[in-house]
Order: structure tokens, then sequence, then C-alpha cells
């Protein structure tokens, strides 16, 4: 009699406990910013999930989410420009799903998208565009170069209901050879400047000598010449003989 009460105890126990796993199987959350989607027997029957607990048959349905928030994708990939330098780049895309197509998204591609879809269709925008570009121009023109990456890549993956909303290189890198060169650019192009102002200060200061000679000039004339010398003469006639009329060269009668 024990036995048998320990046996029916034991089966109690494995009912409920079975009841219980059928029951939480039943159910499962969709969390706000997801689309949920019913998979049978790895087919979809239903696409219309709400946010909040959602019933299904344990062990033959399924739901998948789908995350329709904004996300955020890093990686870095080199390109070739124009003038075939090495371009590396660090690139940050943020981007989201359209509800209404994450059903298509998952069918055709599933929860993977991210590998499958996004990354190789970024690394071969930013090759496509950094190729029109000398390595100068991605440098000097990086915002153009960013929109027109963002739309090459928008044009790519809009079938699969994929959103861009941004585009950022984030950083730029080149081989050593020509980083040095940039270097040396910058420090000719500083090195001309600083000479080019120097040269303008020589030319103003020249300038200015010209004008104030000149202004000089004008207003001197015999007579406060003369009055200048008469002013300053102490008396003493020179140790050197100009002859007797010497004091006629400044007009003085």
């Amino acid at each position: 009699m024990k036995n048998m009460s320990t046996k029916k105890v034991a089966s109690i126990v494995v009912i409920v406990f079975f009841f219980l796993v059928v029951l939480l199987s039943s159910f499962q959350t969709i969390r706000s910013g997801e689309v949920g989607l019913k998979v049978r027997f790895g087919k979809i029957v239903n696409t219309k999930l709400d946010e909040g607990l959602n019933l299904k048959i344990p062990f033959i349905e399924k739901i998948v989410t789908v995350n329709i928030k904004v996300q955020k994708v890093e990686l870095q990939t080199e390109s070739s420009s124009k003038d075939l330098q090495t371009v590396g780049t660090d690139i940050a895309v943020n981007y989201r799903i359209e509800s209404d197509k994450a059903t298509y998204l998952y069918r055709t591609v599933g929860n993977n998208y991210e590998m499958t879809i996004l990354d190789p269709a970024i690394k071969e925008s930013i090759k496509a565009v950094i190729a029109k570009y000398t390595a100068a121009e991605v440098i000097t023109e990086r915002a153009a170069v960013s929109k027109n990456c963002m739309t090459e890549l928008q044009n790519k993956v809009s079938k699969y209901g994929i959103v861009i909303d941004n585009f950022n290189i984030t950083n730029l890198t080149f081989s050593e050879e020509y980083s040095k060169a940039i270097e040396d650019k910058q420090v000719a192009e500083q090195r001309l400047e600083k000479a080019k102002l120097e040269a303008e200060a020589k030319i103003v200061e020249a300038e200015a000598t010209k004008k104030a000679n000149d202004l000089m000039k004008q207003s001197l004339t015999d007579e406060l010449i003369a009055k200048e010398f008469i002013a300053k003469w102490d008396g003493h006639l020179p140790s050197t003989y100009a002859g007797g009329d010497i004091l006629k060269m400044f007009n003085i009668k």
C-alpha cells in the first residue's frame, strides 16, 4: 500500500510538472519595440501579434521577434581611392526595420540579417563611393562621402525593409607613405604661409617708411632747413673750407 501511495504521488507530481511546462510554453512575451511572428512547423501563420503576452500551441508553434527599434552597427573596412591609395575607414551606421516588412525580412533572410545583408552592403557601398574620390578629397569632402555612402547603402537594403537613419565615417587611415606625404605637405604649407606673412609685413613696413619719407620731403622747405641749421649751429665754422658764401646756400641774406 505504501509503495502504491508513493507511485501515485510521483505520478501526480509528474503530471502537474508536465501541465506546468505546457502552460508556461503556451505563452510568450513580445516586448516594446519588437514585432512578433507566429511560426508553425517553420511556416509563418500570424504576423499581427501585439506587444505583451501572446498565446501559442506548445511544441508546435513558436513566436519569433524582430527588433524594429533603431540599432547600430560598427565595422572597419579598406577601400581604394580614385588615385589608388588605400583608405581605411571606421564606420557607424544607425538603422531600423520597417514593421510592415519584418515578415518578408524574416522569411527571406531570417534574424541574422545584420551579418547576412547589412554588413556586406555597407562594405560594398563605401568601396563604391570612395573609388570616385581621390584620397585628398576623401579627407576634405568627408561629409559628402558619408552622404553618398548612405544613399548607396539605402538603395541596396530598402527591398528588405531596412531603413538607414545615419551613416558616419568615424575615422580615416592611410598608408604610412601617404600619411608622411600629407604631413610633409602640411609642414611645407605652414612654412610658406609664414614666409608669405613675413614678406607682407616687410612690404607694409617699407610702404609706411616710404610714405613717411615722402611726407617729410613735402614738408621741408629751404627756409625751414636754414632755421633748423641756425637753431642747431654752435657758432663755429667747420674746419673744412667751402668758400665765403657758404651761408648763401641757405638763401640767408
